[in-house]
């Protein structure tokens, strides 16, 4: 049969590497979801407690996999392999067999799920809650979203019938699934920040700081251990205090940061600005504003957010380009989304402050400092 249309204008090679490229983006969910079921088997933390290596037998055993799914844990370690997110790391004789037997190792990205049996740095219920179904499925109507202007302002809300913090206040299961996702990602950014001194420079001459949106205190806490000369309080909603631990020297309080900021040298937002619009994002500021003190007196907003592209005209990698992207795009589905620095200028100056300052020390994320 002859070829016609377009096809008469591409070579056979592009032809069935462009038929790859598409395959591999179209089952680009496949890989989600075979992140999603290692670990909820326990894969990284199976082959973290074997040495850093395991075959599949010895992943079978630790994991208690039934025998007959054993052809299938191959299949399901190939994908993962073969995307990056395992290694193989050598491979041995069998003397028995004469066969080569694969032993599977740890990556960069799957030591951080794998933690280090102490919960330092583990991810796993990050990653859990960015493949949780309640936020996937929405994407399927996405396209439908996009041509109606008389959907409901996110997909999640079109897909569910209310928005995902309304959804979270009601269903106990979603709000402990966010919850434990930003504490193992609030973990995961103290780590980064205490490590090497990084942080110093952020909280020198801070004597007080109020973790707006910090729920049970992960970041407060570490703060207030490292710095002791820094008083450290957290400002969320009262069914997230309710959750927090009592006593310590973290101070919580029940507040709505729309309405009422309390006073500090410094205000944290930690993953905060990114779900909000614009314009309820410079009413968050505006409170900000009210509740420190002048430049001069060491008074600023200190937030953790990506700043889109900021590394890109730097010349660094273009892993971190599409990180951004992807969980920029990510985010929309309730209707939040990350910035670019023009946008950030934007929004700080319509807030009422003189000035900012990036410093992209936390990877595809960087810190802001915004000086009243």
């Amino acid at each position: 049969m002859a070829l016609t249309g377009d096809y008469k204008l591409i070579s056979t090679e592009d032809m069935l590497q462009g038929h790859a490229e598409l395959c591999i983006h179209a089952y680009g969910f496949v890989k989600s979801m075979a992140l999603k079921c290692a670990i909820e088997l326990g894969i990284p933390g199976a082959i973290h407690g074997n040495g850093g290596g395991a075959t599949l037998g010895e992943l079978a055993t630790i994991i208690a996999l039934p025998p007959s799914r054993l052809p299938r844990l191959r299949r399901l370690m190939r994908v993962l392999t073969v995307s990056g997110v395992f290694s193989v790391q050598h491979q041995q004789p069998d003397d028995s067999a004469g066969c080569a037997i694969v032993v599977y190792g740890l990556t960069s990205a799957s030591r951080l799920p794998a933690g280090d049996g102490e919960a330092s740095s583990g991810l796993s219920r990050l990653v859990s809650l960015m493949v949780d179904p309640n936020l996937t499925a929405p994407f399927s109507g996405m396209s439908a979203w996009f041509m109606d202007d008389e959907q409901p302002r996110s997909f999640f809300e079109m897909h569910h019938g209310e928005d995902m913090w309304d959804m979270a206040a009601r269903e106990a299961a979603l709000s402990r699934t966010i919850g434990d996702g930003m504490t193992d990602d609030s973990r995961f950014v103290v780590e980064v920040l205490l490590r090497e001194g990084r942080a110093r420079d952020v909280f020198s001459g801070v004597r007080s700081m109020v973790d707006v949106g910090g729920g049970t205190g992960t970041i407060a806490k570490a703060i207030a251990a490292a710095f002791p000369h820094v008083e450290c309080s957290v400002l969320d909603l009262p069914h997230v205090v309710a959750e927090a631990p009592a006593g310590g020297e973290v101070r919580f309080i029940e507040g709505d940061m729309f309405e009422h900021i309390p006073p500090a040298d410094a205000v944290l937002l930690k993953s905060v600005m990114h779900d909000w619009r614009d314009d309820e994002c410079v009413k968050i500021l505006r409170r900000c504003k009210e509740a420190i003190p002048s430049r001069e007196a060491g008074g600023k907003v200190i937030i953790i957010n990506m700043v889109v592209g900021f590394e890109k005209s730097k010349g660094n990698s273009t892993k971190k380009e599409e990180a951004q992207a992807l969980y920029d795009l990510f985010l929309m589905v309730f209707e939040g989304g990350e910035r670019e620095e023009h946008e950030w200028e934007k929004i700080f100056l319509e807030a009422g402050f003189s000035g900012y300052s990036i410093i992209p020390m936390l990877g595809i994320r960087s810190i802001i400092e915004v000086y009243p």
